[in-house]
């Protein structure tokens, strides 16, 4: 019977070499309407090390979305791999946990019910799923919610289940497209908090994708910046910001410094894509 891991104590550190998620020279190429193929996704390398929060950015169509399905795998490379902990799983699904931007909570279950829906997949019975969830809903702010459903909850607390869902889930990686990007601001920042405080429990290896440079920095260990299509991932830089992090870092030296050098880096990027569209 599956099981679901509580928080944990900080866990001791990962030597280097050790990594848990590694995109093996990735190539995704797709068939064009007008004949042909077209590239989505060219060469791309990347390793992730076991409780590692890594994010991407780049400009909209560079391959990201593309990137996460041959992960989650929803689809297979045209090259490359896929490899979890040292074995090759492309095209296997359901070894990551994976969260879009919209949140897909189903309607007819409560907030209880969607939390443990990963749980019961898992084949963990339904009460004992919900005994699990429930002190997990005080401590992440949807206490006093387990019986409201969807339509009942503004759009903050919809992502906050649906988060919580995937954190339940109960694997070691996690993919989150994007989940703040229909949130205004002032939720957006509240949200970026809840997750780092839930990152900070649980020690999962997260991907995120954001088109939001501030995000990516305040949230990250390390920020990986891809090209317009065809996606390619053309450079990385560590944040050296200390942790925990609050949102008054923004306004630090160092977290201007590093959004400078992001910007730079997606401008280098599109002059290069440029360049190479006028060849």
């Amino acid at each position: 019977m599956a099981t679901v891991l509580a928080p944990t104590p900080a866990a001791p550190a990962v030597a280097p070499t050790s990594d848990q998620l590694v995109i093996d020279h990735v190539s995704r190429r797709f068939p064009s309407p007008e004949g042909g193929t077209v590239d989505a996704l060219v060469d791309a390398h990347l390793t992730v090390r076991p409780g590692e929060f890594v994010s991407l950015i780049g400009p909209s169509g560079c391959g990201k979305s593309t990137l996460f399905n041959l992960i989650a795998g929803l689809d297979t490379p045209s090259e490359g791999r896929v490899l979890i902990d040292g074995v090759d799983r492309s095209g296997q699904q359901g070894l990551v946990g994976y969260m879009l931007q919209k949140d897909l909570l189903l309607p007819w279950r409560t907030v209880l019910e969607n939390v443990v829906l990963g749980l019961e997949i898992g084949g963990v019975r339904r009460k004992a799923a919900q005994a699990l969830a429930r002190p997990l809903l005080t401590t992440y702010g949807l206490g006093g919610f387990e019986n409201r459903y969807p339509t009942q909850l503004s759009g903050g607390m919809r992502q906050r289940v649906a988060l919580l869902r995937t954190v339940l889930f109960n694997r070691d990686v996690i993919l989150l497209d994007e989940p703040f990007g229909a949130l205004d601001a002032q939720t957006r920042e509240h949200m970026q908090e809840w997750l780092l405080d839930l990152w900070d429990d649980f020690h999962k290896t997260v991907l995120f994708v954001t088109h939001d440079i501030d995000e990516a920095i305040y949230l990250s260990d390390r920020v990986v910046v891809m090209s317009a299509r065809p996606g390619r991932i053309v450079a990385e830089f560590d944040v050296t910001l200390d942790r925990p992090r609050k949102p008054s870092v923004v306004t630090s030296a160092e977290f201007v410094r590093l959004k400078a050098d992001a910007r730079e880096l997606l401008n280098g990027a599109h002059r290069a894509h440029d360049a190479e569209e006028t060849r």
